[in-house]
């Protein structure tokens, strides 16, 4: 089992969250779960407004052997308006626009989509239940 939990945050909350969303799935084949604005695609929706995150912009999703793995997916511009920085443990590591990353089976850890115009970020953590 996978599970995410999400909070948006900008500063003009003082490090506050404007709401903490949860959303797990099974570690079957196939399974996925996404992140993004569009609340018909994405099982965890950040703000509308927040046009630094993509329609549907991280997906989280299941390999044959159940192990789990994240991807940035490519919008609709060359060049995104924000990064994404994936932490596991003391590492942290950029996400490639387009990119893919494996996470670490039974471990924890954040993927972060930063605005690289303002201050606001949107927080995915995630835990793999073996």
């Amino acid at each position: 089992m996978l599970e995410l939990t999400m909070a948006a945050v900008s500063a003009a909350e003082s490090g506050a969250t404007a709401g903490m969303l949860m959303a797990d799935a099974p570690s079957e084949p196939g399974t996925v779960l996404r992140v993004g604005r569009d609340t018909s695609l994405c099982r965890l929706a950040t703000p509308d407004d927040w046009l630094f995150v993509s329609r549907v912009h991280l997906e989280f999703q299941c390999a044959q052997d159940g192990s789990w793995q994240l991807t940035w997916l490519r919008g609709s511009l060359p060049e995104p308006s924000s990064e994404v920085r994936l932490t596991v443990g003391e590492y942290a590591q950029p996400v490639a626009y387009g990119g893919t990353v494996p996470l670490p089976r039974g471990g924890s850890g954040e993927a972060v989509i930063l605005d690289r115009t303002a201050p606001r970020s949107v927080n995915v953590g995630f835990y793999h239940e073996i």
